[in-house]
C-alpha cells in the first residue's frame, strides 16, 4: 500500500514538491509565486525528512524562511502606491 501507480508514496512526495516549485516560477504574481513556491518548499522538507537528506532540509526551509519573511514581515513590497495605480 506504499505505492501508487507502481511509483512510491516518498518518490509522490518528491514529484508533488518539485511540481509546486516549477509552477511557481510561471508565476507573473510575485505574491502567488511566493506562496506556490513555499508550497513546494514545504513538501521538500517532508521529501528530505523521508529520505534522510539534511541538506535537502537546510536548503529549502531557508528558501521556505526567505518567502515567509516577505510575505509576512515586509509587506512594503505587495502594496499599491497611489501614485502608481492607473486611472
Amino acid at each position: 500500500m506504499n505505492e501508487f501507480l507502481g511509483i512510491s508514496f516518498v518518490e509522490w512526495t518528491g514529484y508533488l514538491a518539485s511540481f509546486f516549485v516549477a509552477i511557481s516560477f510561471l508565476m507573473k504574481n510575485i505574491l502567488n509565486l511566493r506562496i506556490v513556491n513555499s508550497l513546494g518548499c514545504i513538501f521538500f522538507i517532508i521529501y528530505g525528512i523521508l529520505i534522510n537528506s539534511i541538506p535537502v532540509i537546510i536548503t529549502n526551509a531557508v528558501i521556505v524562511s526567505v518567502n515567509f519573511y516577505y510575505l509576512f514581515i515586509n509587506k512594503k513590497m505587495y502594496r499599491v502606491k497611489a501614485d502608481e495605480v492607473q486611472p
